[in-house]
């Protein structure tokens, strides 16, 4: 078929043609933002999930409901080497210049404009080096003496705490959503959690939604206790028999094209349900399909087409991240994976057993295991356990020589 009129998109946070199977944590999330504007207590919103299932899209989406409330939002992708202070201040500098236009007081935009470049501006005192130093981008001056401390904690419950006052006035909201939650430094995140906790104490009307790693309720867990009680957690998994079959017809119809039903059996068992699978295998169907309807030989067909491009562009450059011991660990924990009698790679396996399998005493191990835990390759939901971020990972890996 005409490959011009292909409807299926699969990409990294990408929005796919048919968000299906996420009618819940839409609706959840309409909730939040309700209650939040009128004044109600309401919890922060957490996403996990494997890599693939869809969070950046759904965060997105998130996002677009809070704009269409004229909610002030803003977006940062969290990295491990990077404080908060430089993204949080970008980030809230746009939702408030989304809220701006309607607030009467020009004068208090400008002075939380000026507490925000205070609080941005600390990040150049960790950098010695002229070339390193920043600046903001905001024409205001600085208001000292407000989310400047340096303590990260201390100026971020200020920050917010302003912020969401600027919101108050406009009887609005404001949004802040933080993409791969898991890698803000330590530090950082337990700021975050307090600013969080403050904010809730004082039904403030600025919330966080956050999305990362099936560990991330483990991480906000380490940095304060109270974590647990502080966000609303949703896990995003892979879709649902229905919900799969809807993101592959709804948009086929649209352009007057059907699945024969075997075919949808055969592209559900091949993609497991999980939505970046689902697009991947969707459009190499399409592309490969002579007409409608499409048939269970057509996705035979195509199959080996989108497994060459997941092997490429999803596992590969994963892949090649790895140093030779990080690929013999993963190895193991794939091999251990297929003798338990799984292949779904959300099944964790104990780290005792991969040393075993190794033939190596687990502390020696230790480095190897850590690195991929920071570089996102595995991760620790449990003590003394490890599982991929990735959904079939060690499928690929035993294909590998």
């Amino acid at each position: 078929m005409d490959p011009v009129r292909n409807p299926y998109a699969p990409g990294a946070g990408q929005r796919p043609p048919e968000l299906a199977g996420r009618d819940r944590e839409l609706d959840v999330f309409d909730v939040v933002l309700e209650r939040v504007a009128r004044g109600r207590p309401e919890r922060s919103l957490v996403l996990t999930g494997l890599r693939g299932v869809g969070k950046t899209v759904l965060l997105n989406s998130l996002r677009s409901q809070a704009i269409g409330r004229l909610w002030g939002t803003g977006k940062i992708e969290a990295r491990p080497d990077q404080s908060l202070r430089r993204p949080v201040a970008a980030a809230l500098h746009m939702a408030v210049r989304e809220l701006a236009p309607r607030h009467r007081a020009p004068d208090r935009i400008d002075d939380f404009l000026g507490v925000l470049k205070a609080f941005a501006l600390r990040a150049n005192q960790a950098n010695a080096k002229l070339r390193d130093r920043w600046q903001p981008g905001i024409d205001v001056p600085v208001k000292n003496g407000r989310a400047d401390s340096g303590d990260i904690e201390i100026d971020l419950v200020e920050l917010f705490t302003d912020a969401a006052a600027v919101a108050t006035d406009v009887g609005t909201g404001v949004a802040l959503f933080i993409d791969e939650m898991q890698d803000v430094p330590p530090d950082d995140i337990s700021a975050l959690c307090a600013a969080c906790h403050e904010l809730s104490q004082l039904g403030a009307p600025l919330i966080v939604v956050g999305a990362g790693l099936p560990h991330l309720p483990a991480v906000l867990s380490a940095a304060k206790s109270y974590s647990e009680r502080l966000f609303r957690y949703q896990r995003i998994d892979r879709l649902d028999r229905i919900a799969a079959d809807q993101a592959l017809g709804a948009p086929a119809a649209r352009e007057e094209v059907d699945y024969e039903p075997k075919a949808l059996d055969l592209l559900y068992e091949k993609s497991g349900g999980y939505p970046y699978f689902v697009q991947a295998y969707g459009k190499a169907t399409w592309d490969h399909a002579p007409r409608t309807p499409i048939t269970a030989d057509d996705v035979k067909v195509a199959a080996p087409e989108a497994e060459a491009e997941l092997a490429v562009g999803f596992f590969g450059s994963r892949f090649e991240r790895a140093t030779p011991a990080e690929r013999e660990y993963m190895r193991a924990m794939a091999g251990l994976s297929v003798n338990s009698g799984s292949d779904d790679m959300d099944i964790a396996v104990a780290t005792a057993e991969v040393a075993q399998a190794l033939g190596r005493k687990p502390a020696s191990l230790s480095p190897a295991r850590d690195a991929l835990i920071k570089k996102g390759l595995i991760y620790s939901g449990e003590r003394g356990t490890v599982a991929f971020t990735v959904p079939h990972f060690g499928r690929y890996l035993r294909t590998q020589p």
